[in-house]
């Protein structure tokens, strides 16, 4: 559960990344980005530039991959990862479908639920092996 959840992380923020810079066509702005022009500019009158920039580079794209690949990386070593992450993507998933309903909120729904589940799992296993372990010491 834990290994799809953080694959469905990666790809969700690598998609948007990717699309956003190729269907979109926000990278044909990467010139503006890099020369400075960008600097000057005030948030309440975005360019096209500033507006593909904050909307692709910028965006919830790069950090998602990030945390899906710690997810990835967390669950190959066998660490289950905190709870507070699936909760934090969670409540932010909730208010992206709330505020944008037409955006693919689920498919991130879909991850926080299966890091839920399988946090639960991995406690639930870590207490059993637990309890037998002190089971065989007592000599029960």
């Amino acid at each position: 559960m834990i290994k799809w959840a953080g694959w469905l992380i990666t790809l969700f923020g690598a998609a948007h990344t990717l699309l956003s810079l190729t269907l979109e066509k926000a990278a044909t702005h990467a010139g503006t980005w890099f020369s400075g022009d960008l600097w000057g500019e005030e948030f309440t009158a975005m360019s096209p530039a500033h507006s593909a920039y904050w909307f692709s580079v910028a965006s919830f794209g790069v950090p998602l991959i990030l945390v899906g690949l710690m997810v990835l990386w967390l669950d190959r070593r066998g660490i289950t990862p905190p709870s507070f992450i699936a909760w934090t993507l969670g409540i932010w998933t909730v208010v992206d479908a709330v505020v944008l309903v037409t955006t693919p909120w689920p498919i991130l729904l879909v991850a926080t639920v299966l890091l839920l589940a399988g946090a639960r799992r991995a406690r639930r296993g870590s207490a059993s092996q637990a309890d037998a372990t002190a089971s065989s010491h007592r000599g029960d």
